[in-house]
């Protein structure tokens, strides 16, 4: 197999399924969505490491022994309309990373990563990411099903939380800041401190 090293091997124009993203060896990160080549941004800053490390910990404990499992980025989501099956790689237009996700779904899982929805995912989001994050991966994440969506945001030291509603829109259920407990709708014991969740963050 021919593998695409270089970007510059690629046209940005073209539509690209997941069977065209294992053949690439790129020193960018990149993501697929819809087909288009997404390019990601550089190198994530302290304040965003902190807090997907912190989130990473406090995840990997409460999931421990659980069936539901927790990944954090870089960790390949394959992902399309929740109304289809699972689908073959060529058939796969969209393959996004995550900051963090949980799935509870074991056959959702293979070598490669997650095939289909998680049930919760994290973005950490930055300048450079706001847009994608906010409304791109947004309408994305609501359109594949993933039932709980959260956005954070270092410099707000905030936590917007998504969740589907029965009609599949997502509804922002809680805006949590400050010294709140950030609980997730599916799992109610979890409580997250943000307090504590930001306590590293530093000012630029």
């Amino acid at each position: 197999m021919a593998y695409i090293t270089e970007l510059s091997q690629l046209d940005l124009n073209q539509t690209y399924s997941y069977a065209d993203y294992l053949t690439w060896r790129l020193k960018d990160a990149v993501e697929l969505i819809k087909g288009k080549i997404m390019l990601m941004s550089p190198a994530p800053n302290v304040n965003h490491q902190g807090i997907s490390m912190s989130l990473s910990g406090e995840l990997f404990n409460y999931f421990k022994h659980k069936q539901c499992r927790a990944f954090a980025a870089p960790f390949d989501v394959r992902l399309y309309d929740r109304k289809k099956s699972i689908l073959k790689n060529q058939e796969i237009f969209t393959v996004v990373q995550p900051d963090l996700c949980v799935i509870c779904n074991p056959e959702l899982l293979d070598k490669q990563g997650c095939n289909g929805a998680p049930d919760w995912i994290i973005e950490i989001l930055s300048k450079g990411t706001a847009k994608r994050d906010t409304q791109i991966k947004y309408q994305l994440y609501q359109e594949s099903g993933v039932r709980e969506y959260w956005q954070v945001f270092p410099e707000a030291q905030a936590v917007y939380q998504f969740v589907l509603d029965d009609n599949g829109q997502y509804q922002l259920k809680n805006m949590y800041a400050e010294d709140d407990k950030a609980v997730p709708s599916l799992f109610p014991d979890l409580a997250i401190d943000l307090a504590e969740l930001f306590a590293g963050c530093v000012d630029d």
